[in-house]
């Protein structure tokens, strides 16, 4: 990690890699950071050719960055409510060559569909939609006092809201990736229910014999096929060290999918 100065409004800025280095990100020394949860979700997506991928609630852009070095033809949309952190995210496109297919939007999740539309975010537009929506329900948890930290991790709204606009901006036939606690499976399979089909449910396991910490959910706009539950994915072998899919996934060389077996 190396220091990247300050900034106004995120406070000190520092420079991390991810990726096996590959990935290089400014992000706030405070607050949110990125981990492991944005590279799951960033394997989990289909292969998608020179298709486009809208990043929701990017933050700093790991997901659609990762994503973007993971398929060299994808072209990605990073849309993050905070405009400092979506100005953040458009230097991290620059900062990692991919300026020319990769561009950041200020603007929210939950805003009407002419505002997206007058930022570039036509109906029908995305191949996939990847999300890694805040987790908690207001007051049910201890908010961080961290301005980008609170956002991150405290929902002020149900999953709804943004499950409606990755259906608006989906073509037919795109697919939806999202990453989320396991409390929140039933939310997460009721708002799937509307104009979803081939619900694809990944449980993640730190360790094997340990209760999931999270779930990776796929989904398909408007397919008929039937959900599934694939097998665990675990993070850390006995001793501590990365299981060796954990492995070639965090560094990037390895993919989630109904058939990552």
């Amino acid at each position: 990690m190396s220091e990247g100065g300050a900034d106004s409004a995120l406070g000190e800025i520092v420079e991390d890699r991810l990726l096996d280095g590959r990935l290089r990100l400014l992000q706030p020394r405070k607050g949110h950071r990125a981990g492991s949860d944005a590279i799951l979700l960033a394997a989990a997506l289909p292969e998608l050719g020179q298709g486009a991928l809208l990043d929701m609630g990017a933050g700093v852009g790991t997901v659609g960055l990762a994503a973007a070095l993971m398929q060299p033809g994808l072209r990605v949309t990073l849309l993050e409510r905070d405009p400092d952190l979506a100005a953040l995210a458009g230097r991290n496109a620059g900062l990692n060559d991919l300026a020319g297919r990769v561009r950041a939007v200020a603007g929210d999740v939950t805003a009407r569909a002419a505002v997206l539309s007058e930022r570039g975010l036509a109906p029908a537009s995305f191949d996939a939609v990847a999300m890694n929506p805040p987790f908690y329900p207001p007051g049910g948890s201890k908010a961080s006092p961290i301005p980008n930290r609170r956002a991150a991790h405290v929902a002020e709204g149900a999953l709804a809201p943004w499950l409606r606009t990755a259906r608006r901006l989906l073509r037919s036939g795109g697919h939806l990736a999202l990453i989320h606690r396991v409390e929140a499976l039933p939310e997460v399979l009721a708002g799937l229910e509307t104009g979803f089909g081939a619900v694809v449910v990944l449980p993640v396991h730190a360790f094997a014999e340990k209760p999931a910490i999270r779930i990776v959910v796929t989904a398909v706009l408007n397919s008929k096929k039937p959900a599934a539950l694939l097998p665990a994915f675990v993070i850390n072998g006995p001793e501590g060290k990365l299981t060796p899919l954990s492995d070639a996934v965090h560094r990037g060389r390895g993919r989630l999918s109904p058939d990552y077996q």
